[in-house]
């Protein structure tokens, strides 16, 4: 009998529930999604057994395959129970079945598994569970202490995985052969580490180094060294799942000085390790919202409004910034690294970051970080399981509602598969330079990478490149249609011509894929178009200008161009998002306002400097045309004397963020909309007049920052309400770098939904480039 889906109670399609038992049958069924990896095959062993049902599961290319046999109602009482008790880490998408001759089986068995190419994803990292916690901290367990301390239902996955089917063999412990306590619990069914392929105890598993200073310790005294340099003020490289991190004390603040510097790292933000929640709680506003992404499976980093007046964070931990990003420990070493109870004090708040320097990839290998990291790092404490592919942190944000803002989407949820609207062919989707992150998607999913960064530096590209097979591998997706950004310059696009072969390569507009984004993860089919609102920093014009502060009236099949911001020059291109100052200037030039000394962003240069910008100015040298928002928040920074030069990207618009959160309550300004030659022209000269003013008025960078806010989103509401007056529709996407601004994002969504749109606001992937190439799938798949 051909394959077929199961019903809600796992009867296959066509059955008669009511029917009387016809005695022992047997069904044959595969169960795709991430059933791997997770105690799904301890399970359904222990389900079956459970039922008395005879047969044998398996891992495979295809799935987990569970031969079942026994009384017709018992069977069917089993696929009801496969779906309703899974394991916490599986994520079953879909149970097919067959029916065969009853064999006369006796008892259930897991078979071994049978390799092939990988389908059935492997889930991503996992935080240490509450059992093995408890464990580490229990003197009496075998596993007190031990830094690698797992089970089936927590720690790495994704990155100690190099093939498909899950098995240890195909994972980075297959060098570390277990000890016999270790395979007694892999082979007990009864046992919460039956079949955990990264199982490993004191006897067997990784050894965990410190080194230093020409000196090395292992296991719990290397633990208490670390922890004692830390407290007095040292640099440790730490390895984890996915790279290593640098770290230091949170409050020590010649620390955290000294991090910067050797980092070169400006005066961007560091994420923190707190050891609670408690803890997180005295450094920025925790909600239920925020206390369930920091305690969940995937910790990631979360993005808290600051508080901190106790002084737990020194003042170079996070400059600027309105928020302050935490993490929990989600490995056993961080949690040691804060100390079991009894141990001596140690530092309260760490500073967690990725070790690498400035525009490099992670460090993953050990050789490397001895030698990349020499200087950065006063010591390293490492360990000896390979990782297979780098996971950088995620990034999150809750929102007022609840709702997940993802901003970098790495550890914890890549490469959880995302259910699409639409079937796709196969699909390779390279995404952008900044941010990168790929795509495969075939059918009915996707899988996206891990975060992978800025595609500027060699080793970057290389990094890419690991990533790519590696996905390719657990996934299975053999692309026959690559998609790449349309910019004429990106490594990315190189690289997808290069590498195409006979296959087509698709070039999807930016702020197009930013919207089919947003559109694929709120399960839009494409039947209907969207108006989509993507304001971000650059991305390439069809006109050749750079494009930024876009309208689009979209779907998966093409996008026409509904509005924009009014171009301005960008004097000196990749100069002016350095230096806000210019984009100020100029902004002013073009709405007709004069460079007064007494603003800020003229008495932030010396005349001879303005003299030669003008000149350029007038020239057009250099001068490419832009309608980027993210350029716009650059110049009113500068004008409102926030920020004059940028260290690190959006440095300006998050200054200019945490100075509007201070006078959430100070009215707005109004932009002016006007017809263009093709498109409605958001006209930003009305709003640059009244932010002079205020300045001039003494109103204060804080009221200018909040009125300028309420000017951008009260300009999405009138243009959205023009293009449904227009179009009939009512749905808006709004996506692009630019709505990661908190502020933005939320009173733009209010005004909208207040108005009566459907708002579609980025869950799954990042609103900027990271989300990129999920949208370059949707697009290319359904044009080329």
């Amino acid at each position: 009998m051909p394959p077929h889906t199961t019903d809600a109670t796992g009867r296959p399609v066509g059955t008669d529930p009511a029917a009387p038992p016809q005695g022992p049958v047997r069904r044959v069924l595969t169960v795709t999604g991430v059933v791997q990896g997770v105690g799904f095959r301890p399970f359904v062993h222990a389900l079956a057994s459970r039922l008395g049902l005879a047969g044998e599961v398996a891992n495979t290319s295809a799935g987990v395959v569970i031969d079942v046999e026994g009384p017709d109602r018992t069977v069917a009482e089993f696929g009801r129970l496969l779906r309703s008790e899974a394991p916490p880490l599986a994520e079953i998408a879909t149970v097919r079945c067959a029916s065969a001759p009853p064999a006369g089986a006796r008892g259930f068995t897991i078979r071994p598994s049978q390799p092939g190419a990988g389908r059935t994803m492997v889930p991503p990292d996992a935080a240490t569970c509450a059992a093995c916690l408890a464990e580490l901290a229990d003197p009496t367990d075998r596993r007190h202490r031990h830094p690698f301390i797992s089970c089936t239902h927590c720690g790495p996955r994704f990155t100690v995985t190099t093939a498909l089917p899950y098995d240890r063999p195909a994972t980075t412990m297959a060098g570390f052969p277990l000890c016999r306590e270790c395979e007694r619990e892999y082979r007990d069914p009864a046992d919460r580490r039956f079949h955990a392929q990264p199982v490993a105890c004191w006897a067997c598993g990784p050894v965990l180094r410190l080194t230093g200073d020409g000196t090395s310790t292992e296991g719990s005294p290397a633990l208490a060294t670390a922890r004692r340099m830390l407290a007095a003020g040292a640099i440790v490289a730490v390895k984890g799942v996915g790279g290593y991190h640098l770290v230091c004390a949170a409050a020590h603040r010649e620390a955290v000085r000294e991090l910067r510097r050797r980092k070169a790292r400006g005066d961007k933000p560091f994420a923190v390790m707190a050891p609670d929640v408690a803890t997180a709680a005295r450094l920025g506003r925790v909600g239920p919202a925020e206390e369930a992404l920091l305690t969940g499976r995937a910790r990631p980093i979360v993005l808290l409004r600051r508080t901190d007046p106790g002084g737990a964070l020194a003042p170079e931990v996070c400059p600027g910034s309105p928020d302050v990003g935490v993490l929990l420990p989600y490995t056993p070493v961080h949690r040691l690294l804060f100390g079991l109870p009894g141990d001596p004090p140690g530092p309260g708040v760490l500073v967690v970051t990725s070790a690498n320097r400035s525009g490099e990839p992670l460090v993953t290998d050990d050789g490397e970080a001895f030698e990349r990291l020499a200087g950065l790092a006063d010591a390293w404490l490492w360990h000896d399981r390979p990782i297979a592919v780098p996971c950088d942190d995620s990034v999150v944000r809750a929102r007022p509602d609840g709702e997940p803002m993802i901003l970098r989407r790495s550890r914890g949820f890549a490469p959880a598969r995302i259910e699409l609207p639409l079937d796709l062919r196969p699909v390779l989707a390279v995404g952008g330079d900044l941010k990168n992150a790929l795509c495969l998607a075939e059918g009915r999913s996707a899988w996206l990478s891990g975060h992978i960064g800025d595609l500027g530096e060699l080793s970057t590209q290389r990094s890419f490149e690991r990533a790519e097979r590696h996905l390719r591998t657990l996934t299975g997706v053999e692309p026959q249609l690559l998609a790449a950004d349309r910019h004429p310059g990106y490594a990315s696009a190189h690289w997808a011509r290069r590498n195409a072969g006979e296959r087509p390569v698709a070039r999807v507009q930016h702020h197009h894929a930013h919207v089919a984004a947003a559109m694929a993860e709120h399960g839009l089919d494409g039947s209907a178009p969207v108006i989509g609102v993507a304001f971000d920093g650059t991305g390439y014009g069809e006109d050749g200008a750079v494009w930024g502060g876009e309208v689009l009236l979209a779907d998966y099949a093409g996008h026409r161009r509904f509005a924009h911001l009014a171009y301005v020059p960008l004097p000196g291109g990749d100069t002016a998002v350095r230096e806000p100052w210019r984009m100020a200037l100029a902004h002013l030039r073009a709405a007709g306002l004069p460079w007064a000394e007494h603003l800020p962003c003229t008495a932030a240069r010396p005349p001879e400097l303005r003299r030669l910008l003008a000149r350029q100015l007038e020239r057009g040298l250099n001068c490419p045309p832009t309608s980027s928002m993210g350029r716009l928040f650059d110049a009113v920074s500068s004008l409102a004397g926030v920020c004059h030069d940028a260290g690190f990207e959006a440095q300006a618009a998050i200054e200019l963020e945490a100075a509007a959160v201070r006078a959430v309550d100070a009215g707005g300004y109004a932009f002016a909309l006007r017809p263009g030659p093709d498109s409605l022209l958001l006209d930003p000269a009305p709003v640059l007049r009244a932010c002079a003013e205020d300045v001039r008025a003494g109103a204060g960078a804080p009221v200018v920052a909040a009125r300028f806010h309420r000017a951008v989103a009260a300009v999405v509401l009138t243009v959205c309400r023009e293009a449904r007056r227009r179009t009939r529709t009512g749905t808006v996407a709004l996506t692009g770098g630019v709505f990661t601004n908190a502020l933005l994002d939320h009173w733009t969504a209010e005004l909208l939904a207040g108005d009566g749109f459907t708002v579609l606001r980025h869950r799954a992937v990042p609103p900027g480039d990271g989300g990129l190439a999920l949208g370059q799938a949707l697009v290319a798949a359904r044009t080329a």
